[in-house]
């Protein structure tokens, strides 16, 4: 138990592991601080608690909801460019010096047009 091999998973309530879903954390911080800053702000304009709670608790599920799906969009934004460029590598480095290289048919054009 002691010698760090396990890993613990963080769960909230107990379905959501924060360490191993991307942007679960983030978007749960989020969400809280969002909450208690608009219920805190609400209660001390209005004086309703139970209505500064249900403010607080729908911002909560406001901030979390929409950082999540904008953590998640930009995640798999920045996965299709390294997708894109993980291939633009390979195939530099498969077709490097031989006929099937674009960056040699390019400079061959390029000197065949500057005579």
């Amino acid at each position: 138990m002691g010698d760090g091999s396990e890993t613990e998973s963080q769960k909230l309530l107990g379905i959501l592991d924060v360490q191993n879903v991307p942007c679960a954390r983030e978007s749960v911080l989020y969400g809280s601080v969002g909450s208690i800053g608009l219920g805190l702000l609400h209660f001390l304009a209005t004086s309703r608690v139970r209505r500064s709670f249900d403010v607080g608790m729908g911002m909560f599920v406001l901030t979390t909801l929409s950082s999540w799906v904008y953590c998640r969009y930009n995640n798999a934004n920045v996965r299709i460019q390294q997708r894109a460029v993980r291939e633009g590598i390979k195939n530099k480095i498969m077709y490097e010096g031989t006929s099937l290289d674009p960056a040699s048919k390019q400079d061959r054009s390029n000197h065949g047009s500057k005579s």
